[in-house]
């Protein structure tokens, strides 16, 4: 057909005008499209998504964050060896491994739970035992639990929390256990906090660490006679504080009458992989679970704890929690399967050999240091060691401080201990700083109070320790001992000087590891509370400015940012060649003197303005007298213009000027004159420090000096056997008139002697002292 062309050129211009339309409208919605995903979704997930390496690098900038970060971090990861290689490869295999068909991965899972726990019950001596791995560590404990109470209790199952209400179970938990073990257990099995019984330590014999046997079974006596069901024991072997092990056969035998359930945990169970084993450790297989952390033990990242039990009823396991039906949990226990394959028997034993041989050689030098305690239970085989800082007391008797310490705590020895605590505090923040890798760190003890604890079976694997980082901890040790000696001793002379000196006022701080906290208080005048305070917080920052410029090896600071005493000055450890006494007059002086210069400061502010005062009432005053000689007509502006051409009027400068040094103003008639500005009275001295000692060359400040005492000892005793000799040398059988003519000679002859001797030493100095030195001392002598 034909078409017409005008109808045709119409249908293809609106086709293109709605094909614009559109895409202008597609536009827009892509626009609208792209600026919602930019304001919504985050950077990373925008477009078309991220490639490999972009990822990995971000993970990396995660891990490392700014180049400032701690070193110890950093050490770490460098220490991951390829043992830890293998663990991450574990997780990463699981993650591949659990994609496979579900019969494979029944029988791959199968295999390596049974060859795991085959080999972790032959390890550690536990045979015939059940496993159950665990990302928490206290999480094998609480399902060991949830077994006990379905095993006591029959008909939990349907009845609930009605039967535990019935007959209360109570979990019996060692006072020296990990911090909120026991009550994270009651809230994770929904128990009130009365079903927990804290044990206590042996107090009177024994460790005081270990569990008290017959407390435990008076206690166990009475739970029983109220209605109670004693269901499970926690024991340790090795505490989390002092490494000690309970006494795990008697416990064994107590929980065996009472048909309790015994459960181990400790550090020290790392030892039964050893070919010999202490028989307090040992009697730990006999128990009914223990709980083992291979991962601190053998320097394992990222592997489960482990928890063995031995138990007869798989189907209470399953309702426990302890097995699984699910494959993909059985695949927990493969990062430890390929670490132990990769390690072997002998790399197991050889790192936990290791860690106990670094404890013994650290415990074999704290023997022979003096001031040093340790707190060690096995010293044959024990994997942690424990020490602190201590002097005997040699103010007081010893029979007379454990009276005292028997009956009721002094506050004397209170304060003594929180001195110690604060002392050890110190030493085990300076040792981990010095030697970061010997892992050391402080622990506070019930009795011992604080302490340094180095536990190699937790620290050595990661940090890499070795034999030389021991023998560099014991160096360091050494040195820091005589400082905690020579500070402790000078503390209290330090107090006293500082009592005895009006203008310094003494805190006590027993936080403060140091020689002590001094204030300067100046004397009070009746002035504002808040302005006082400004004042002496002006001063005291001052102060401890102008003692920081001094050169002397004590460090001078504000004390600790949180909960330290406000202007004050804190001073740290020293040595014992510390002159307490010229310390103390110094920190006097120095604050004098900047409390003398703020005063004058303050005075010569007030004379000023005072002054100024009164140069605007003589300014004024001089205005006055020069209009009563001028006249009115001179002030008219015109009319006093030509009156001062034809009659001009000669009149004197008046001027003013202010003396700073007498306060007052004069007159400058005397300038004028003399054409020269007169100089004044002389400016009284500004206040200084005169106690500073006269020191040796290279000799920092507060140091006593044992050169000078020695001089003059030397020098009177060499004057002292020359006037014997003289005495010896004269003739006997003198008359008394010939003895004065022989004395005056004596004398003569002496005055003469010291002329010579002293002219002497005025040359050699001359010829050694810089001219300068010279010109001075030339100064002093006209003086």
């Amino acid at each position: 057909k034909m078409v017409d062309p005008t109808l045709a050129e119409m249908g293809k211009n609106l086709n293109e005008a709605m094909k614009m339309l559109e895409d202008n409208q597609r536009k827009v919605e892509e626009e609208n499209e792209k600026k919602y995903a930019r304001k919504d979704i985050p950077g990373p997930l925008q477009g078309s998504g991220q490639d490999m390496v972009s990822i990995l690098q971000l993970v990396q900038n995660l891990m490392h964050g700014e180049e400032e970060e701690e070193t110890s971090q950093s050490y770490r990861l460098q220490n991951v060896g390829e043992q830890g290689h293998m663990a991450l490869l574990g997780h990463s295999l699981a993650a591949y491994i659990s994609v496979l068909d579900r019969e494979r991965l029944r029988k791959l899972t199968t295999r390596i739970l049974s060859d795991t726990t085959l080999w972790l019950c032959r390890l550690f001596r536990y045979e015939n035992g059940s496993a159950y791995y665990h990302e928490d560590d206290r999480e094998g404990l609480l399902k060991i639990c949830r077994l006990v109470i379905h095993t006591r209790y029959e008909d939990y199952t349907v009845e609930g929390f009605n039967v535990l209400y019935t007959k209360q179970p109570v979990i019996y938990i060692s006072s020296a256990a990990r911090t909120g073990l026991g009550q994270a257990l009651c809230n994770q099995l929904g128990l009130p906090l009365s079903c927990l019984c804290r044990v206590p330590c042996n107090t009177m014999f024994g460790s005081q660490h270990q569990m008290d046997v017959a407390l435990l079974d008076r206690v166990i006596k009475d739970d029983v006679e109220s209605g109670k069901l004693p269901l499970l024991l926690v024991a340790n072997a090795g505490t989390p504080g002092a490494g000690h092990t309970d006494k795990l056969g008697r416990l064994k035998e107590l929980c065996e009458q009472y048909n309790m359930w015994l459960h181990v945990e400790g550090v020290n169970l790392a030892t039964l992989a050893l070919g010999y084993v202490s028989s307090s450790v040992l009697a730990a297989t006999k128990c009914d679970s223990m709980t083992l952390t291979l991962g601190s033990w053998l320097g394992l990242p990222a592997v489960p704890a482990v928890t063995l039990y031995r138990h007869e009823d798989p189907s209470l396991s399953l309702a426990a929690g302890l097995t699984s039906s699910q494959p993909v949990e059985k695949l927990r226990a493969l990062p430890l399967w390929l670490s132990l394959q990769y390690l072997g028997h002998d790399g197991i034993v050889e790192r936990i050999k290791h860690a106990s041989q670094l404890s013994q050689r650290l415990l074999e030098n704290l023997k022979n240091l003096d001031f040093i305690k340790t707190s060690v239970e096995d010293e044959l085989s024990s994997p942690v060691v424990v020490f602190k800082f201590f002097q005997e007391y040699s103010n007081r008797d010893q029979t007379s401080h454990a009276a005292q310490a028997s009956t009721i705590q002094h506050p004397i020895i209170s304060n003594e201990r929180h001195i110690y605590d604060t002392f050890n505090q110190w030493l085990g923040e300076q040792l981990a700083q010095l030697v970061p890798a010997s892992g050391v760190d402080v622990v506070e003890l019930e009795d011992e109070g604080t302490c340094v604890r180095f536990s190699p079976l937790m620290t050595s694997a990661v940090l890499g320790t070795e034999i030389q980082d021991i023998d560099q901890l014991v160096d360091c040790l050494k040195m820091k001992i005589p400082v905690l000696t020579s500070t402790l001793q000078l503390r209290e002379e330090f107090e006293q000087e500082v009592r005895r000196t009006v203008s310094l006022l003494y805190i006590e701080d027993l936080g403060w590891p140091g020689l002590g906290v001094v204030r300067y208080n100046y004397h009070r005048d009746g002035k504002n509370d808040d302005k006082q305070e400004k004042e002496l917080e002006k001063i005291n920052t001052e102060l401890l400015k102008k003692l920081n410029e001094l050169e002397s090896d004590l460090t001078f600071s504000l004390g600790p940012e949180f909960g330290g005493q406000k202007n004050c000055v804190y001073i740290g450890m020293v040595t014992e060649d510390l002159d307490v006494s010229e310390l103390v007059e110094t920190i006097a002086a120095t604050g004098r003197e900047i409390e003398e210069n703020s005063r004058l400061l303050e005075n010569m502010t007030e004379v000023v303005r005072k002054g100024i005062q009164e140069a605007q009432l003589q300014l004024q005053k001089a205005n006055e007298e020069r209009l009563l000689e001028e006249g009115l007509l001179r002030q008219i502006p015109v009319v006093g213009s030509v009156l001062n051409w034809f009659s001009p009027f000669q009149a004197s400068p008046k001027g003013r000027t202010f003396n700073l040094t007498a306060g007052s103003l004069e007159s400058t008639e005397s300038t004028y004159v003399s054409k020269a500005q007169g100089t004044g009275t002389t400016p009284p001295p500004t206040p200084t420090s005169s106690l500073a000692k006269p020191r040796l060359p290279g000799q920092k400040a507060f140091k006593r000096s044992v050169r000078s005492s020695d001089g003059f000892s030397e020098t009177s005793s060499i004057s002292h056997c020359d006037d014997l000799e003289k005495m010896d040398q004269r003739p006997p059988n003198l008359s008394p008139g010939q003895e004065q003519e022989l004395l005056e000679t004596e004398k003569a002859e002496e005055q003469k002697e010291v002329v010579q001797a002293k002219t002497d030493t005025e040359d050699t100095h001359s010829d050694k002292v810089p001219p300068d030195c010279a010109e001075v001392e030339e100064q002093v002598s006209q003086r």
